[in-house]
């Protein structure tokens, strides 16, 4: 059987299971790793920037750092 766990991986690379567990039976183990969340405040703030990013009058202020323009 097969059985799932959630663990983090600290700076040492020392594996710490997140919720507390009994003795785990020796053996071996696969372990994936996931990507890494994504910083929330700056998805957060990503649709708010972006009203003003998409404006006509950004594309005009920042033409002239734009070789194709």
């Amino acid at each position: 059987m097969l059985t799932t766990i959630e663990v983090e991986i600290d700076r040492d690379g020392r594996i710490r299971p997140v919720e507390p567990l009994g003795q785990l039976p020796a053996g071996r183990a696969r372990l994936t790793l996931l990507a890494r969340p994504a910083d929330e405040t700056a998805l957060l703030a990503e649709a708010a920037l972006a009203e003003d990013w998409l404006k006509p009058e950004e594309d005009d202020a920042w033409a002239n750092l734009q070789p194709d323009r």
